[in-house]
C-alpha cells in the first residue's frame, strides 16, 4: 500500500471511528495537549475540567465535550464516564490519589470503559520517600487490579519546568534548583500527547505496560542552561542549591506541604540519576519523529521566558 493510501485510509478510519475518549485534567498541559491532538485526528473528545473557564471554553471551541467535575466525586466521574471507551487519567500533586484512582477505577468499572492510560511519574516506586510518589506507585497497583486495558506513563521533568522555575534577571536567565550535577532529557507535553493519543486509540499493545518518557538529549542543568541560552538569545545560569533552600523557598511562596514534601524528596532522587536515560518510546509509539529538544521548546516559546515564573527561588537578601 502506498504512503497515500494508508493516509488515507487511516483519515476514513478515523473519521468513522465513534468511539469517545475521556481526557481528565484537560485544561492542565498533558490534558490539554493530548485532547487537541485527538481532537486533530478526528475522535470525539470529552473534556473534563474543574470550572468552566476560558481553558475550558477554549477546548469547547476546539471541538471537546467539555465537563465541569470533581475526580474526588464518584457521581460527576460516573457521569463523565457514561459512554466512553477509553479514558485519560491524570491527577496533580496534591492530596487525595488514591481516593480519585478508587472513585475513577469504580466509575470506570460501572460504566464499560475499556481502557486507560495513567499518568503516573518517573520517581514511582515503593520505596519512594515522596508521598506522592509512593501513591503513584500505589495506583497504578490498584488500577492493574482492574479488568481495564491500563497503560502507565512515567515521565521525567517536563520542559514546562524550566519555565516555572525560571527567574528573569535584566536580560538574563536563572535558574536556582538542587539538582546537582543530576541529568535527565526534558520531555515536552506535546510529545507525551502523541503516547497518550497512541494508546488510547489502540490500547491492546500496551495492556499492562509501563513506559517511562523521555526527551531526545540527557543533560544536567548546567548544559539544559546553555541550549536554553541557544534558543533565547540571552546568558542563562544554572546556580545549584541545597534542598533545604529550595524546600523553605517553596514554603514561603505557599505551596502546599503535601507538594514540598514530593519535591524534596524527588530532588534527591535526581541527584542519584532516578530520572536520568532516554529511550525511543515517543517516535516507536507516538510516532512523528524525533521529541522537540529543550533549545528547540524555548525557541517557540520566547516571549514566555521574557518574565520569572511563579515559582523561582530568589537569591538570599543580604
Amino acid at each position: 500500500m502506498t504512503g497515500a493510501k494508508a493516509k488515507n485510509r487511516t483519515e476514513v478510519h478515523m473519521a468513522d471511528d465513534r468511539r469517545v475518549f475521556l481526557i481528565t485534567g484537560a485544561a492542565g498541559k498533558t490534558g490539554r495537549a493530548g485532547a487537541e491532538l485527538l481532537l486533530e485526528r478526528g475522535f470525539t473528545v470529552r473534556a473534563l475540567v474543574r470550572q468552566d473557564d476560558g481553558r475550558a471554553r477554549a477546548l469547547a471551541a476546539a471541538g471537546a465535550e467539555t465537563v465541569v467535575g470533581d475526580l474526588l466525586d464518584l457521581d460527576d466521574m460516573s457521569r463523565a464516564l457514561r459512554g466512553v471507551s477509553g479514558a485519560y487519567f491524570c491527577y496533580p500533586i496534591r492530596e487525595g490519589l488514591l481516593e480519585a484512582t478508587t472513585v475513577f477505577a469504580q466509575a470506570a468499572v460501572e460504566a464499560g470503559v475499556r481502557s486507560v492510560v495513567n499518568m503516573s511519574q518517573i520517581s514511582a516506586r515503593r520505596e519512594a520517600k515522596s508521598n506522592a510518589a509512593r501513591q503513584h506507585w500505589l495506583g497504578e497497583r490498584l488500577l492493574d487490579r482492574t479488568d481495564l486495558l491500563t497503560t502507565h506513563l512515567r515521565p521525567t521533568f517536563f520542559a514546562a519546568w524550566l519555565r516555572d522555575w525560571w527567574e528573569y534577571r535584566e536580560g538574563e536567565g536563572v535558574l536556582r534548583l538542587p539538582f546537582g550535577r543530576g541529568r535527565h532529557a526534558p520531555i515536552t507535553e506535546i510529545d507525551q500527547a502523541r503516547v497518550i493519543a497512541a494508546v488510547l486509540a489502540d490500547p491492546e499493545p500496551h495492556r499492562r505496560k509501563t513506559y517511562t518518557l523521555h526527551g531526545p538529549i540527557e543533560m544536567d542543568h548546567y548544559e539544559i542552561a546553555k541550549a536554553m541560552s541557544r534558543g533565547l538569545g540571552m546568558p542563562v545560569h544554572y546556580e545549584p542549591i541545597s534542598v533545604e533552600e529550595f524546600a523553605a523557598a517553596m514554603t514561603a511562596r505557599g505551596l502546599s506541604t503535601h507538594l514540598v514534601q514530593h519535591l524534596s524528596n524527588v530532588a534527591v532522587d535526581y541527584q542519584r540519576g532516578i530520572f536520568a536515560g532516554t529511550n525511543d518510546v515517543i517516535e516507536n509509539i507516538g510516532g512523528g519523529g524525533v521529541p522537540l529538544t529543550v533549545e528547540e521548546y524555548v525557541t517557540s516559546r520566547r516571549e514566555d521566558f521574557r518574565t520569572s515564573g511563579p515559582n523561582f527561588v530568589p537569591e538570599p537578601s543580604g
